[in-house]
């Protein structure tokens, strides 16, 4: 079995999921909800961030299918849309973290 070319269509979606995670505030809100579903006021008090800059990447992050919301009252509650998001995470942290130690190792010694 081949591997298709991408279209340009397909590699411009692509591009977009993947200018999103490259920004760290948003793998801080996206880490955050790996723990479960949280509210605006959560995230900005488990993140740090301005309340403005976590409904801004959440707006960001909901349109690209990363997180679903949940209105409850007055309160609108965001979880994880796709956890399979953290399986690139995870693939591309591992990388870094063993490119990590071996500097380490060399540079210590």
């Amino acid at each position: 079995m081949g591997t298709r070319p991408l279209s340009p269509k397909l590699m411009e979606l692509v591009a977009q999921r993947f200018r999103a995670l490259a920004e760290p505030a948003r793998l801080a809100i996206l880490s955050e909800l790996r723990n479960g579903e949280a509210n605006v006021g959560e995230i900005v008090e488990r993140t740090g961030q301005s309340q403005a800059a976590v409904s801004k990447h959440l707006r960001i992050l909901k349109d690209l299918g990363f997180v679903s919301r949940r209105k409850d009252g007055v309160f609108v509650h965001y979880a994880l849309a796709d956890e399979t998001v953290f399986e690139l995470c995870d693939l591309v942290c591992g990388r870094i973290e063993e490119e990590l130690e071996a500097r380490e190792r060399v540079l210590g010694g």
